[in-house]
């Protein structure tokens, strides 16, 4: 058939698609699929149906006499046959006949839902994503049985066309909410997406700015509960990690096991979070700030050892710390990207090695190292935002090295002030504080008693308010 030998030599190496002609009854047909990501088993047990006819047929008749249990559809425009095959399909020609059927006979290597490493819990749920796209949606649909959840399915890419899918609730999501997220994908002009985080860029308000604008989440329990607050989920096929859209500063503060926990235990563990992380931004500028301006804060014992410790170091208060900090990032860094077998010993042994023999030789002294020390395990209370806390800390102990305390209160005030600029996509970042929504606040940093979350989070704007009757 010349539309099947068209197909085939689109391709630039014709040998990537496998073509296998047969018969229905007397009616020529063709197969075209590719051997590399195909099930032969399906194929074969189609094969052999379409054997058994006798009779002329077309392709709606085939479908529906012969191919009842497979998963197929018949599609009148031939242009998406090569795209088919890519994602693993089987396509089946019929001589003289218009139009094709794609059969569902994808193999794609795949590995098991299990517990995500970076959002382990106690308690709750311990299934997440994998890189399976249909596997991620099916999770996401298993937890919200409705009719209210909209999938809507598209490509993305020039050259890699990877399946995107864009996850809401009618009715409780914004319509200009969705409409806005589905073009902003849609514009995306890139020749592949190996990832989600591809497509951060296009859903945020300042793609430059050291502090996320779009929420991300591994476990299909989180990306369920966002979308019954109103919000938008991108599921992109390859990647474990869901986005969710709009996204508030406050949820880098909350866990999924917040939910599963009493309240008042919830809520200690969001405070700690957010001493732990204004400790890992500020305690290294706070410290080169009172050691270089302002000895007369610091309690006069606690001022005598450590004068005592910083006798004989070379470095100034600012350049110490910042070396201290650059060796931390090092031994991080490398632990991170050698093996795990040696990484954990890398980490633990480069630490202590480098950081007791630095001490002993007289370059940095141990008040230094404690300081950093104390940040950097404070830094992991919230990892979602260890990049921009590690970045931040850095500033803060220039500013504090320069300007002293004054300088990091400006700096603080200047922070904040940024902050309340940005949005999520018509959200406030800093809601519910900035602007102060009272209701919203039972669910900032005081989680309260899950029966009181009555109303989903204005600050997100769901036409339906009301998520609970009690």
């Amino acid at each position: 058939m010349e539309r099947v030998d068209k197909i085939i030599n689109s391709f630039e190496l014709q040998s990537t698609v496998f073509r296998r002609d047969f018969t229905v009854g007397n009616v020529k047909a063709s197969m075209l699929f590719h051997p590399d990501i195909t099930d032969v088993f399906i194929l074969r047990s189609v094969l052999l149906a379409c054997s058994g006819k006798h009779k002329a047929v077309g392709l709606n008749e085939l479908l529906r006499e012969i191919l009842t249990a497979s998963e197929a559809e018949v599609k009148q425009d031939d242009s998406s046959a090569a795209d088919s095959v890519l994602d693993g399909d089987a396509v089946i020609f019929l001589d003289k006949v218009p139009g094709m059927i794609v059969v569902n006979a994808r193999m794609w290597e795949k590995r098991a839902v299990t517990e995500p490493p970076t959002e382990t819990v106690v308690r709750g749920p311990r299934e997440g994503f994998i890189e399976d796209f249909k596997t991620n949606i099916t999770l996401v649909e298993k937890r919200l049985r409705t009719k209210s959840l909209a999938v809507e399915k598209f490509k993305i890419g020039k050259e890699g066309n990877t399946s995107v899918a864009v996850l809401y609730l009618g009715g409780i999501a914004k319509p200009e909410l969705v409409r806005e997220v589905r073009n902003r994908i849609k514009q995306l002009k890139i020749d592949a997406v190996s990832d989600s985080h591809y497509l951060v860029p296009c859903l945020e308000e300042r793609p430059s700015s050291l502090f996320p604008q779009v929420g991300t989440a591994e476990k299909p329990d989180i990306v369920a509960a966002k979308l019954l607050e109103g919000r938008v989920a991108v599921i992109v096929d390859g990647s474990p990690i869901a986005l969710t859209v709009p996204f508030l500063l406050i949820e880098d503060l909350h866990s999924g096991e917040d939910y599963y926990e009493r309240s008042s235990f919830a809520t200690f563990l969001r405070v700690l979070r957010l001493v732990a992380l204004v400790l890992a931004a500020f305690l290294p500028g706070l410290y080169v700030a009172c050691m270089t301006y302002h000895y007369e804060v610091v309690p006069l014992k606690l001022l005598i050892t450590v004068l005592n410790a910083l006798k004989g170091i070379p470095l100034p208060p600012m350049w110490e710390i910042l070396f201290i900090l650059m060796l931390f990032e090092i031994i991080r860094e490398a632990g991170i990207r050698m093996p795990k077998s040696v990484g954990t010993a890398m980490s633990i042994v480069g630490a202590l090695v480098l950081g007791d023999t630095a001490v002993k030789a007289g370059i940095i002294s141990s008040p230094g190292v404690l300081i950093i020390a104390l940040s950097s395990i404070a830094l992991y209370t919230v990892p979602a935002l260890v990049g921009t806390t590690g970045l931040l800390r850095i500033l803060f102990t220039i500013i504090g090295g320069l300007g002293g305390l004054y300088g990091l209160i400006l700096g603080g005030a200047v922070l904040v002030h940024y902050l309340s600029t940005l949005n999520s996509l018509g959200a406030p970042y800093l809601a519910p504080f900035a602007p102060l929504i009272k209701n919203d606040l039972k669910d900032g940093v005081v989680r309260a008693p899950l029966f009181d979350l009555s109303t989903r989070p204005a600050a997100i704007g769901s036409p339906n308010k009301r998520r609970l009757q009690w």
